[in-house]
């Protein structure tokens, strides 16, 4: 039975595609004593333990450039819009709404669990809404007419109105009425989601900074006092500067209008940046800054310290803050028992972040014209190792390569499924040194001419800094035993 086995795998074999072809991939071959000898490149093309390789990775390039089609057709591009699309970090579907690529999706997980870290460690609990709301908790809060344009609205077969939710402030508090009335034991609670929103943008652009479907952290409280809920107000601001702080985003707090969600305070969390499309007035001599929506035309000399002159910037919004008193709970009854028994009404705040606005605006701020950097915590992959091209004067040092990508998961478990190995070894260094630029991977470790010394040592490159640097591979470990990942 054996030897027709064998007979058949040899006839079988050479018609298989070369990476299917592996050693001792197969129980027949390897049982018949007739494994074929490895080679560097069948090494790297199926490893022992699972290894994320470029070549496997849909992450379909787009070197034409987005700046001129976009224009072309009238539409408006970023930094970060070119980027990610030449990346193949999203792809463009309909106007206003993009495919998330697997490597953009890394990156949204990771800042998903960032979000979620700063909200619970303040009490938050997590929840998921519904998407399709009912126009008739819309129309409780007359926000169903003021929304006007901007809500995706829609009939079920039997004719109910219903719209795609931008916001969940009727949602939720109809969610916590419906429970009946809550102990002020209960309270403070905070209740956060982080779902997909839409709005109907007249003019979608700039990629995923102004799009029609996104996803969005929106966090609802419910206080006992208005004192309490302004001391809530605070604790998910300072949690929100934490979160900013953690990716090295540099952002303003700034007083805001409140807008169709209503309110009695209002702040934004803005990013500056050039192409950001709100005016922001900043004092040189305090901390006081504003949207320029709520201050008075044309005034430069700053209400708080008196002294300073206000200059004028602009940002992108990645974040935005209300107190609504008890505007929403008053109308859907969300009501509590006081500490003397006695029924009163919640106050209310509401809390948003844009997460997929978050990722491009720190796309677009950190990067270069022809490189995109990461927040470190936020890079798909924290590692790309390059092997040496195959046939060159060191090709023997591509198992080194592939040893050295397994080691590093394996010594730092942290970053277990954060090093990637770019197998496209039919490519000079050169190219593919160009390409992890490009990409942003913050550690390139490449293995050429000195890894083929007795004391193998590893060109180590720094992203962010742009510092290059020799070590061994304990030396190495050392460096990236830094690393923080989440």
């Amino acid at each position: 039975m054996e030897v027709l086995a064998h007979h058949l795998w040899q006839r079988v074999l050479p018609r298989l595609p070369r990476a299917m072809s592996t050693p001792c991939k197969s129980n027949l071959s390897c049982a018949a004593g007739h494994a074929p000898k490895p080679t560097p490149t069948d090494s790297i093309s199926r490893p022992s333990t699972h290894l994320p390789l470029v070549s496997r990775l849909f992450q379909p390039s787009n070197l034409r450039d987005v700046d001129q089609e976009k224009h072309a057709k009238g539409d408006m591009t970023c930094k970060s819009q070119r980027l990610m699309q030449q990346a193949g970090l999203i792809h463009p579907s309909n106007p206003g709404c993009y495919y998330y690529l697997p490597a953009t999706v890394r990156s949204m997980e990771k800042l998903v669990r960032l979000i979620d870290q700063e909200m619970q460690g303040i009490g938050g609990q997590k929840l998921d809404m519904p998407s399709l709301c009912s126009a008739e908790l819309w129309r409780r809060s007359e926000r169903w007419d003021l929304m006007g344009k901007e809500l995706f609205r829609l009939r079920d077969r039997h004719g109910a109105e219903y719209c795609l939710g931008p916001t969940h402030e009727e949602a939720v508090t109809e969610l916590l009425a419906s429970q009946g009335t809550l102990s002020y034991r209960q309270l403070p609670l905070l209740l956060y989601q982080i779902t997909r929103k839409f709005r109907d943008e007249p003019k979608p652009r700039f990629g995923l900074l102004r799009g029609r479907e996104f996803y969005m952290k929106d966090m609802y409280t419910f206080d006992m006092s208005e004192e309490a809920a302004y001391h809530t107000y605070e604790s998910v601001c300072q949690a929100y500067t934490r979160l900013f702080s953690r990716l090295g985003l540099c952002i303003v707090q700034v007083h805001a209008d409140t807008g169709n969600i209503g309110g009695k305070l209002s702040h934004e969390f803005q990013l500056p940046a050039d192409i950001g499309e709100d005016r922001l007035l900043v004092c040189g001599s305090c901390s006081f800054s504003a949207n320029v929506e709520t201050m008075e035309p044309g005034r430069t000399d700053c209400p708080q310290c008196q002294e300073g002159t206000l200059v004028e910037s602009k940002g992108i919004e990645v974040g935005h803050t209300f107190y609504l008193g008890t505007k929403y709970s008053h109308i859907f009854n969300a009501a509590f028992n006081n500490t003397q028994n006695k029924p009163a009404v919640t106050e209310m705040g509401c809390f948003g972040l844009g997460v997929t606005r978050i990722l491009a605006a720190a796309i677009e701020v950190m990067s270069t014209e022809e490189a995109i950097r990461w927040p470190g915590l936020l890079a798909p992959y924290q590692v790309c190792v390059l092997p040496p091209k195959r046939g060159s004067k060191v090709d023997e040092v591509t198992g080194l390569a592939e040893e050295l990508a397994l080691t590093l998961g394996e010594a730092l478990p942290r970053l277990r499924g954060e090093v990637v190995l770019d197998d496209r070894t039919q490519m000079t260094i050169g190219k593919r040194l160009k390409d992890a630029s490009r990409l942003g991977y913050p550690y390139v470790v490449v293995v050429g001419q000195k890894a083929a010394e007795e004391t193998p040592r590893f060109e180590v490159i720094c992203q962010q800094t742009g510092e290059t640097t020799f070590l061994s591979r304990d030396g190495l470990v050392d460096l990236l035993r830094c690393v923080e990942t989440i």
